[in-house]
C-alpha cells in the first residue's frame, strides 16, 4: 500500500492519480487553479452548484473542464447528501441523482465527485471492466459508502483497487465524541485514528479510517492519501474558507476506443 502525498502527478492545475490502474482506466483531480471564471471567493474554479457561486460560472467551470482534461463525455455529477446510497449511471438513471456514490461498467461515462475537505475514493477492477467513485465525509463512511460501492461493483475484493484522494489532515481535522463514538461503534479499533485533543475533541484520520475499512472489506490494493485540503492551497477547503467555499472534483472513467487509439 502507498499512502504517500507524492502518489500523484500533473500540473497546478489538475493532477493525476499515480495508481497501478489498468490502461483503460482514467483519472484526474481539479484544483481551484484550473481555468475556470468564478470570482472571489470561488476564485477560480469552482464546480460546485450550490455552494452560492454565480450559476453561470459553475456551468463556464465545468464546460472547461470537459474541453481542458478531453474527457468523452459530460461529467455524471450527484445530489451529495453525506449518505451511503450508490448510483448505478449504466441505468440511466435522472440527471444528477441523489447518491454519494457511483459506478459504470461502461466506457466514456465519467464519474465526478465534489469535495471540500470530505475524501473521494476511486475505485476500479485489476482488469479495466469496472470503476467506481466514492464520497466519504465522515458520516457517509461511518455509514458503510465504501461497502456499499464495493458490494455495488460487484467485483471480487482480491480484484479491487483503491486510490484516496485529497482530503482534510488529521493534523487539521478536530471532531467532537458524537464522531469517534460513530466509529468506534462499528469497530472498536477504529480508535486508532483519533488523537485526544482535549476533553470531547479528538484528531480524526479520514484516511486510516478510510483503509480500516477497505481493508476490512477485503481490499488490500489502496493507494493514495497523504493530503491535507485545509493546508494546501490548491484545494478548497469548507474547514479553512467557510461556507463560502468552493467544490473540487475527483474524476474516473473507462476510455472509449478512440481514447485508447489516440
Amino acid at each position: 500500500m502507498n499512502l504517500s502525498a507524492g502518489n500523484i502527478v500533473g500540473s497546478h492545475t489538475w493532477l493525476t492519480p499515480g495508481w497501478p490502474a489498468p490502461a483503460n482506466v482514467r483519472a484526474a483531480v481539479t484544483t481551484r487553479f484550473m481555468h475556470g471564471v468564478s470570482p472571489p471567493p470561488y476564485d477560480a474554479c469552482n464546480l460546485g452548484a450550490r455552494v452560492g457561486d454565480d450559476p453561470s460560472a459553475v456551468a463556464e467551470n465545468r464546460a472547461r473542464l470537459i474541453e481542458t482534461l478531453a474527457l468523452p463525455s459530460p461529467p455524471h455529477w450527484l445530489t451529495q447528501v453525506h449518505g451511503s446510497a450508490v448510483a448505478h449511471v449504466d441505468d440511466g438513471n435522472v440527471q444528477e441523482p441523489q447518491a454519494d456514490a457511483a459506478m459504470t461498467r461502461e466506457p466514456g461515462r465519467v464519474l465526478a465527485i465534489l469535495t471540500a475537505d470530505c475524501l473521494p475514493v476511486l475505485f476500479c477492477a485489476d482488469d479495466g471492466s469496472t470503476i467506481a467513485a466514492a464520497h466519504a465525509g465522515w458520516r457517509g463512511l461511518s455509514a458503510g459508502v465504501l461497502e456499499n460501492t464495493l458490494d455495488a461493483l460487484q467485483v471480487a475484493r482480491g480484484n479491487v483497487l483503491a486510490w484516496l484522494g485529497p482530503a482534510i489532515g488529521p493534523q487539521s481535522y478536530e471532531v467532537g465524541d458524537e464522531v469517534r463514538d460513530a466509529f468506534l461503534a462499528h469497530d472498536p479499533q477504529a480508535a486508532a485514528a483519533f488523537v485526544d485533543v482535549r476533553q470531547g475533541h479528538w484528531h480524526c484520520d479520514l484516511y486510516a479510517l478510510a483503509t480500516q475499512r477497505l481493508r476490512a472489506s477485503g481490499v488490500a490494493r489502496i493507494f493514495g492519501g497523504g493530503f491535507d485540503t485545509f493546508a494546501d492551497p490548491r484545494f478548497y477547503s469548507y474547514r479553512r474558507d467557510g461556507a463560502h467555499s468552493g467544490r473540487f472534483a475527483t474524476l474516473i472513467w473507462l476510455a472509449t476506443a478512440t481514447e485508447k487509439t489516440d
